[in-house]
């Protein structure tokens, strides 16, 4: 019997090869086509990868993951003779979604829909190869632990789940137990007549206190993994924020020695210039939910958030510990972005809510360290 991850070949339209990839890591494709094809290569690379679906394929295609001829293609291009298609595709999914007892923070729970406190480092739902320590996994567990269940209606492979959070993005998320729960709230997202509020901490201080960002968003012509503000000519969609400075935060003189602002690992950050030790505290609320729309918009501002080195934030350091926090030498390395507030309508009762979320304990640390005070608490 075959290898069940090898991919049957028809001959007759192509050569293949195959780096085989440790287990749970990418898959390296590539197809030297024989003859001219009728399909588009989209349709052609969901063929030859059966566990892939068109709308992943459209993705990695996007990513510029899949190539034809070492260049980016678009999924509409018809591969010719000669043609080398190539793709660097995530591995086969896992057959089942394991229970993981992962701590959850409830903040809401009824007999229709569950809110938590999404801590950092947690991915949503498995997905291109991460099939363990998602938030999906720890919902399974909760669900045996509790005997409740949730929706089907996206899948065994995201049940409950309504909208996501970046890894590193805290906050508060909504998660639907029935089907009709989860209908109702997704079309409420749709209409977005839900209202999101976040809380970022961002390098400087805005010009304009209060005002809306309207750029749109497109994924970066040569970064992958990142998103950039472009025109709506080259494949940007609108994007449109509205911000509120709360606090701008000066670091207080004599105390300045014992902070220091490094660049993280992603290359890209290296090449961004040092932010002045000067910092906002800033309420945000997305009209629209572009991916890393938040990071982006504050990014392409000049403000980036705090810890985002993807998008020009700084690694915080300090020599002296922040309060409440053990930690030496302390470091703060990730986004310091934290999805605080989310007005709805109750899918079922139909009374609206408003779901509230505490700032996560490394948030709160920061804005005391930068502070310089041990009892200070975020103007909320």
């Amino acid at each position: 019997m075959a290898d069940e991850n090898e991919i049957e070949m028809d001959d007759s339209d192509e050569e293949s090869s195959e780096s085989m990839p440790v287990s749970g890591q990418p898959r390296n494709l590539s197809w030297t086509l024989s003859k001219n094809l009728d399909r588009r290569v989209d349709q052609y690379v969901v063929d030859r990868v059966g566990y892939l679906t068109r709308n992943a394929v459209q993705d990695l295609i996007d990513e510029g993951l899949l190539t034809v001829n070492g260049k980016r293609t678009k999924a509409s291009y018809r591969p010719k003779q000669g043609d080398i298609v190539a793709v660097v595709a995530p591995p086969p999914r896992a057959e089942t979604i394991e229970p993981e007892d992962i701590p959850l923070e409830i903040v809401y729970e009824d007999d229709y829909i569950l809110a938590i406190n999404k801590q950092t480092g947690l991915i949503v739902h498995p997905a291109r190869g991460v099939w363990n320590g998602t938030l999906v996994n720890a919902l399974i567990h909760y669900g045996q632990v509790h005997g409740h269940s949730f929706s089907k209606v996206n899948g065994p492979w995201r049940p409950g789940i309504l909208h996501r959070l970046d890894r590193n993005t805290t906050g508060v998320m909504l998660v639907a137990k029935t089907d009709e729960a989860h209908w109702r709230l997704a079309r409420q997202f749709e209409l977005r007549t839900i209202q999101k509020t976040y809380l970022a901490i961002s390098h400087g201080v805005p010009e304009l206190l209060e005002d809306v960002i309207d750029l749109p968003i497109g994924r970066d012509k040569f970064i992958r993994e990142k998103m950039a503000v472009r025109k709506i000519e080259s494949g940007a969609k609108s994007a449109v924020t509205r911000y509120q400075v709360l606090e701008a935060i000066d670091v207080i003189a004599g105390e300045s020695s014992t902070l220091n602002l490094t660049s993280g690992q992603h290359a890209a950050d290296h090449r961004k210039p040092m932010p002045a030790e000067r910092f906002s505290l800033i309420k945000l609320f997305p009209k629209t939910g572009r991916t890393h729309q938040l990071r982006v918009h504050l990014s392409h501002q000049g403000h980036p958030i705090v810890g985002d080195t993807l998008y020009g934030g700084k690694v915080v350091e300090s020599t002296k510990a922040p309060f409440g926090s053990d930690e030496l030498p302390y470091r703060f390395e990730r986004q310091a972005l934290h999805a605080y507030e989310i007005t709805f309508t109750h899918p079922i009762t139909l009374k609206p809510m408003t779901l509230g979320a505490p700032l996560r304990d490394d948030i709160l640390k920061l804005y005391r360290l930068l502070k310089s005070d041990p009892s200070a608490n975020p103007p909320l």
